[in-house]
């Protein structure tokens, strides 16, 4: 289902800013292939999401709005309808290509789903309209990153979560990740440095609230050792970072 988001009053309409192709950096053609794949679905967007909700305080039965930021192509519906049971989920990418494979995902729940082309940095949902943002794998594309966790904050209601999910520059700069995918190497971050720019912004991240996975596709041999039965090595440092933050009421 793509709309304007017809549920929420204010919002701005028309093409995104004419600065605003200066906020993202797209993927590669390999990336987009492999975000639609069912790897990426099962091994990374559900396992991450069966996490955050762990870590979520004082975890409420449903979240009738939910914000995914920087859907993609719509793999994370379905999962976000299951685990928060939103009556409502508003989806915007910056990517056309995304969203149009969005909108056909959208269509196929029975959630109402409002897919937009819009970029981050210059959200127009009303202030304290969201229960929920649902932000995975975003944040190390975008070049303003503070504009956008500003929004972020305006848009939350008051003890709203911010369900945040992020490849730290260790793990973005290997040379893996350079090879194979495109990112903006200047606005990478450590999981402390994350950790800063969320509680700088006013947000509320507890110890308890924070995990530091070491999945197996974030690991210099993806893997290889445990599966084969080896030791695995130690993790030199934080590859990602996911939390559950708070907006104080």
């Amino acid at each position: 289902m793509k709309s304007n988001l017809p549920n929420l009053a204010g919002l701005r309409s028309g093409a995104l800013s004419g600065d605003a192709d200066l906020s993202f950096v797209p993927e590669t053609r390999l990336g987009f292939w492999f975000l639609g794949t069912k790897v990426w679905t099962e091994h990374v967007l559900a396992l991450t999401l069966d996490e955050l909700e762990t870590l979520i305080p004082q975890r409420k039965p449903s979240y009738p709005v939910i914000l995914d930021a920087g859907c993609g192509q719509g793999n994370s519906f379905r999962l976000l309808i299951e685990h928060f049971k939103p009556e409502r989920l508003f989806a915007l990418d910056f990517e056309g290509k995304c969203v149009q494979r969005a909108s056909i995902e959208a269509a196929n729940q029975t959630t109402p789903v409002y897919v937009e082309q819009r970029d981050l940095s210059a959200l127009a949902l009303p202030d304290c309209s969201v229960d929920l943002i649902f932000c995975h794998q975003t944040f190390h594309h975008l070049t303003r990153q503070h504009m956008a966790l500003q929004h972020f904050y305006r848009v939350l209601k008051p003890g709203g979560i911010l369900l945040f999910a992020e490849s730290t520059r260790f793990y973005i700069e290997s040379w893996l990740i350079r090879v194979l995918f495109r990112h903006p190497w200047h606005s990478q971050r450590s999981a402390q440095e994350y950790l800063a720019m969320l509680r700088e912004q006013g947000f509320v991240i507890n110890s308890e609230n924070v995990s530091l996975p070491y999945l197996w596709w974030s690991r210099p041999d993806l893997g290889a050792l445990e599966f084969l039965g080896l030791r695995m090595r130690a993790q030199p440092e934080a590859t990602l970072i996911n939390l559950a933050a708070v907006k104080p009421r």
